[in-house]
């Protein structure tokens, strides 16, 4: 009797114990740690916007850019038309750059305010000390994995000289704040563009996508309500 009591009490004991280990996971799972890039991506880490410097009326030749065919990064034709009604951010990017951490940024900013209406588009390139080597499919692996890109990615083009792509064609003479225009002058310059089309800002580039002159731009580009 003793013995039978005691090997029930037992078994009661390990029917308690599995249901409570079944109930804990929920209770006791280790909390999610944000890695250094993560974090640098989040929209929250952005700061509030500053003064913007002037922005540029887009010359009427700027009108036939938007009809100008390109494929994306995954090969599929496009255009800058087909972000009509969109605040841009346009950004010549490259993958070994020490500018490269700017994806951090950017890939922020187009969370934050993507809804708002905003669409920010990286077009890479390899005219800048070689820093964009990679096939299309090399560059969207690191630009996914290393800092979880979602923006809209074009395929690899030239943004100065001879062979510069028509978008450029119709970007380079815009000025920035400090008079230059002309050629691009390294890995991620960047230009907002009016979700009307009308107004440009160029930003040079180790001006960073969160800098508050740049997150000012934005917010006076984007739709109007």
């Amino acid at each position: 009797m003793v013995r039978t009591a005691a090997a029930l009490a037992a078994v009661l004991g390990l029917v308690a114990c599995n249901k409570a280990d079944r109930a804990a996971p929920s209770s006791t799972a280790p909390p999610v740690v944000k890695g250094a890039v993560a974090a640098a991506s989040d929209p929250a880490s952005l700061p509030p916007a500053g003064v913007a410097p002037p922005s540029v009326a887009a010359p009427a030749s700027l009108a036939a850019m938007w009809q100008t065919p390109i494929n994306t990064l995954q090969g599929k034709p496009t255009s800058l038309a087909a972000y009509d009604g969109k605040a841009l951010l346009l950004v010549n990017v490259a993958s070994k750059c020490g500018l490269t951490p700017q994806y951090e940024q950017l890939e922020a900013v187009a969370k934050k305010y993507e809804a708002q209406g905003l669409t920010v588009v990286g077009f890479p390139c390899n005219q800048f000390g070689g820093q964009e080597p990679g096939s299309a499919e090399q560059i969207q692996d690191f630009c996914s994995t290393t800092y979880g890109v979602t923006f809209p990615m074009m395929e690899k083009i030239e943004v100065n000289g001879a062979g510069r792509h028509p978008i450029y064609q119709g970007l380079t003479p815009i000025p920035d704040a400090s008079g230059h225009d002309g050629d691009i002058r390294w890995n991620f310059e960047k230009f907002v563009v009016s979700a009307d089309r009308s107004r440009i800002t160029r930003f040079a580039p180790k001006t960073k996508p969160d800098d508050p002159a740049v997150i000012a731009a934005i917010e006076q580009a984007l739709p109007k309500s």
